[in-house]
């Protein structure tokens, strides 16, 4: 099958690009992504030397050069990731999320219906649910959680959602949509709190943590996500929405002293910080459908994976180091000329 990934430079589009790369060699990939600050194509060196993988620069907005690209590749399945995804972000300047989420997603619907593909899978978010109390615990998202939204974020991620069902239910377009908790592992953008906490952590930084740190969040290591996804796009059912989550709920104070602890650091470097505007109290997933109709269910526990993600952080410190310094965002042009299997899809 030629399969699309849109977003395949940013996290967890790339773990899913190497995941499929493995799990079904005889697949081929077609990355899409506009490489704009989180997407760094030193995420794909390894994935570049592969036959099966091709990738493009482009921005999913773009409707000729999305088109031109269908045209081209002939995909069987979409995986779409491509999204603006910081909250804070999304707080300060609100229409790059909308231009991105909203109208990118409904430029690739609109592609699928013209090129009559098999499959177009939304990678969407827990936030579209709002937040849980703190108190309940007993509480959790199910695929009947109505949307609530918090943030300019979340309100295009649920935008999004509704328009991939809108699609499906008006045209008849093949969707599956999926609600993933929070992710962390591999070639996290250190602005997250995960990453952004090792590093301060490795260079004796003051750690921000927002408020009292008492938000929860339900962690998913990167690698089950994409395993999720593989399932949901081969043996999903169309139209269906499937929430997918970790089990690993912890508080954002414990997240950050976890990681201090495993690199020997003192809880001195936590600096509490003025909370963020609007900021979820607590969200926590039900997986019980995907697990029902399609046996998943995660296989890694927060314990160790936050210890194989601080172990990938300590031995891939020149990825990380470049996207501080901001090299990583003039590899594209230093590689352009370099790699056949490249393309730049601006019309």
């Amino acid at each position: 099958m030629n399969i699309i990934v849109t977003g395949g430079a940013g996290f967890i589009g790339s773990n899913f690009v190497y995941y499929e790369l493995k799990k079904h060699p005889e697949d081929r990939i077609i990355c899409i992504d506009k490489l704009t600050y989180a997407g760094n194509l030193e995420t794909l060196e390894a994935a570049l030397k592969k036959d099966k993988f091709k990738f493009i620069r482009a921005d999913i907005a773009d409707r000729r050069a999305i088109y031109r690209i269908f045209e081209t590749e002939r995909p069987d399945i979409v995986v779409n990731f491509a999204a603006e995804s910081h909250v804070d972000r999304s707080i300060e300047n609100p229409e790059v999320f909308l231009q991105t989420n909203i109208i990118g997603t409904s430029v690739l619907l609109d592609a699928c219906r013209k090129y009559s593909i098999d499959r177009f899978h939304q990678v969407s978010t827990d936030e579209v649910y709002g937040d849980l109390p703190l108190d309940r615990p007993d509480l959790f998202f199910t695929e009947e959680t109505p949307l609530h939204t918090s943030s300019p974020y979340s309100a295009s991620k649920a935008s999004a959602d509704l328009l991939v069902q809108a699609y499906h239910r008006t045209y008849k377009v093949p969707v599956t949509i999926s609600r993933c908790s929070n992710n962390y592992g591999p070639f996290h953008f250190p602005e997250k709190l995960i990453p952004l906490m090792i590093i301060n952590a490795l260079s004796d930084k003051e750690l921000p943590v927002y408020g009292t740190g008492e938000n929860v969040r339900d962690w998913l290591y990167v690698k089950d996500h994409c395993a999720a996804i593989d399932l949901i796009i081969r043996k999903g059912r169309v139209g269906e929405v499937y929430n997918i989550g970790g089990h690993n709920e912890r508080r954002n104070i414990d997240v950050v002293k976890t990681i201090l602890k495993e690199l020997g650091k003192p809880e001195s470097l936590i600096a509490h910080v003025a909370d963020r505007k609007g900021h979820d109290r607590r969200y926590a997933i039900d997986p019980t459908k995907i697990h029902e109709e399609l046996g998943w269910e995660p296989t890694t526990k927060f314990e160790d994976g936050i210890k194989l993600t601080i172990k990938w952080y300590l031995e891939h410190r020149d990825w990380w180091m470049g996207i501080i310094s901001g090299d990583y965002q003039t590899y594209y042009e230093r590689m352009y000329d370099q790699r056949a299997k490249m393309e730049y899809a601006k019309i």
